[in-house]
């Protein structure tokens, strides 16, 4: 006798049928994305475009020199619509320059194909002079980042899933790399999944001419360049206590916000922003950020 457990599994709980069902269509999603080469095309798209639910986290946070933090699926700071968990060092904002750059520079054929770069020609479109401490360091994050491992699941208004990242097959931010020091280039690839990340208009159109203006050790103002950039209001507000968390910052609130001035005020300089304040919700009692956007401008 032959028993059709599947359908009875659907009459006795067919909620849970539905559920089960669904989580393995997003695995073979995940799969099939993960072992595809996919072509990206993006309105707009320019070196500085990256994903909003990135710009929204802390993946990339502007954290002081020296150790960094070891993350083990580490669940990182996001907007609630998008779980993040990440192994790996903590990334900072020079690394989130050089993912921009590689993510650039690989769209042009389909992501998921090998792409070949000169490292002078990399360094240089991210603003750093082609020495031999430069060199040094772009070797290092290139093996950090091929190293990284991301899970992210986004999530629809009403709370489900509208995809699953690194689910079923593990995501690094960069698939691979190799160097060839004769020819002195980099040969890389990204992983199709990148363009899932990009999906549905999801991303921010950062200036990254602006971007390279941001004076040296202000690397706080280039994560709130990427967050507002990821709204298109002309007023917005966050809270301080998330701000803080999403930065990765550990000192005390006063020396913190001492800090967030010093950025808001670089913003200004470059015409990111306006005007800023930093005041208190008193429904609420919770201090915020307060930040004036000008019209006609790409963060």
């Amino acid at each position: 006798m032959v028993i059709e457990t599947g359908a009875l599994r659907a009459k006795e709980d067919p909620i849970a049928w539905v559920q089960q069902k669904a989580a393995e269509a997003l695995q073979r999603l995940d799969q099939k994305m993960a072992s595809q080469p996919v072509q990206m095309y993006l309105p707009g798209f320019d070196l500085g475009a990256f994903p909003n639910h990135v710009n929204r986290s802390s993946l990339f946070a502007p954290i002081a020199r020296g150790r960094r933090k070891f993350h083990r699926q580490t669940k990182m700071v996001s907007r609630s619509d998008a779980v993040i968990e990440y192994t790996g060092e903590q990334l900072d904002e020079a690394d989130c320059d050089l993912m921009m750059a590689l993510i650039w520079f690989a769209q042009k054929k389909p992501l998921g194909e090998w792409v070949t770069l000169n490292r002078a020609q990399l360094l240089r479109r991210i603003g750093r002079a082609t020495g031999k401490q430069n060199y040094e360091w772009l070797h290092r994050r290139m093996r950090a980042m091929t190293e990284a491992t991301l899970y992210i699941e986004v999530r629809k208004s009403d709370g489900s899933t509208r995809y699953k990242i690194g689910y079923a097959e593990a995501f690094h931010l960069i698939s691979g790399f190799a160097f060839d020091e004769k020819s002195d280039e980099y040969c890389y690839q990204l992983d199709p999944r990148w363009v899932q990340l990009f999906s549905n208009r999801e991303y921010s159109l950062i200036n990254f001419d602006l971007r390279l203006q941001i004076k040296r050790g202000q690397d706080m103002a280039k994560t709130l360049q990427r967050l507002v950039a990821t709204s298109s209001d002309p007023i917005q507000s966050y809270e301080l206590e998330w701000l803080k968390s999403k930065m990765e910052y550990t000192g005390r609130m006063r020396d913190f916000k001492e800090s967030l001035s010093k950025a808001c005020n670089e913003l200004k300089r470059l015409h990111i922003v306006s005007e800023y304040k930093i005041t208190l919700d008193k429904k609420k009692q919770r201090e915020l950020l307060k930040l004036w956007i000008p019209k006609a401008i790409t963060a």
